[in-house]
């Protein structure tokens, strides 16, 4: 799986022709699943003003035409992440500091489970309402009818990396005293409600994932533990996979950081909840990704960076485990010297 990786190259929340190039690209890159970047079910949920949307017919037209590209062109399979940045909305792209942005330099007032910042020095959050809570579910729910009229193949809610649903789910960030914070039924409630939305909204026979932060690394946070319980209730209202990553909602997380270093998570949210996992972070090599699958740690590998370094990488990874990649015949005539098989049937290109 190609991972969903912002681009930050959005106009008003549609896609531009950067998309077209980058994802008809990787639609062509071996992969058996392409999912399209974090996009957000409304303006203020946009990590930056870049960032991509599905809130309006033109981001939905102009999305239209990215996913036409991609089945023209492309052989992966395509699937779009949905989410809402929270309070980590309202910043500056990577490559401009990522610094906050008020409303002055063109940004806006996030929103959060509670009134919260991420750390020093970032935009203090509005606390959500109650009403404005059950209008968020409704916008998810209008995302979703947006995608199935796209014809996507499959969709993954972000519950991860420190934005809204993983606010809820976090003690950390999550200190509301209704029915949506203290308890872990409570913080869990707003992301299985907009699950079960979502669910509600999408085919039946189309696939709907789900991305967590297995653990927030902090004491006292989010950990695999209550992963776990999610995962068995998301399970129950007909979720497919779990994405387990982790991390993201606090300035002072410590991340152990190695290879692999977070398969343990979807070996054991496979084990313990009986639901399909894939891991993810800091998977770069062919051997590493066979094992983790051959081995029954995960169910599917996702990379992220990998195919940003190497848009062809699963293309060198089934050369290396002994099979023959499929290549779009444009390409055929670029086998290297002395490799005559390695694409299939040589033909005349």
């Amino acid at each position: 799986m190609v991972s969903p990786m912002c681009q930050y190259s959005a106009v008003d929340g549609s896609m531009t022709d950067w998309h077209l190039a980058h994802l008809g690209m990787l639609a062509n890159s071996g992969a058996d699943l392409l999912c399209f970047e974090m996009t957000n079910v409304e303006p203020i949920g946009r990590i930056t003003p870049g960032c991509s949307g599905l809130y309006s017919d033109a981001n939905e037209a102009a999305l239209r035409r990215v996913v036409a590209h991609c089945r023209e062109h492309g052989q992966a399979k395509l699937a779009i992440q949905l989410a809402h940045a929270g309070r980590k909305a309202s910043t500056a792209p990577p490559w401009d500091s990522g610094k906050s942005l008020t409303p002055g330099e063109g940004g806006w007032e996030p929103v959060a489970p509670s009134a919260v910042p991420m750390g020093e020095g970032e935009l203090v959050p509005r606390a959500l309402a109650l009403a404005e809570i059950k209008a968020l579910i409704a916008k998810f729910a209008d995302a979703t009818r947006r995608v199935r009229r796209l014809g996507l193949d499959a969709i993954e809610l972000h519950a991860a990396h420190g934005y809204l649903m993983h606010e809820f789910l976090s003690p950390l960030s999550n200190r509301r005293e209704d029915e949506y914070g203290g308890s872990l039924v409570n913080r869990m409630r707003f992301p299985l409600e907009v699950f079960a939305a979502v669910r509600a909204e999408w085919p039946k026979d189309k696939p709907l994932g789900v991305r967590v932060s297995c653990t927030d690394w902090a004491d006292g946070g989010w950990d695999v533990d209550q992963t776990v319980v999610f995962a068995r209730e998301l399970k129950k209202l007909g979720c497919d996979w779990i994405d387990a990553s982790s991390g993201g909602l606090i300035k002072n997380q410590k991340i152990p950081v190695a290879p692999g270093y977070q398969v343990v998570f979807a070996e054991r949210v496979r084990k313990e909840a009986g639901i399909a996992t894939v891991a993810i972070g800091l998977i770069t090599e062919a051997g590493q990704a066979e094992k983790i699958v051959a081995e029954g740690k995960a169910d599917m590998v996702a990379l992220a960076r990998g195919f940003l370094w190497d848009p062809r990488w699963a293309w060198h990874a089934a050369l290396e485990l002994g099979e023959t990649p499929q290549i779009p015949r444009q390409y055929l005539r670029g086998r290297p010297e002395g490799r005559a098989g390695a694409f299939g049937e040589r033909r005349r290109a």
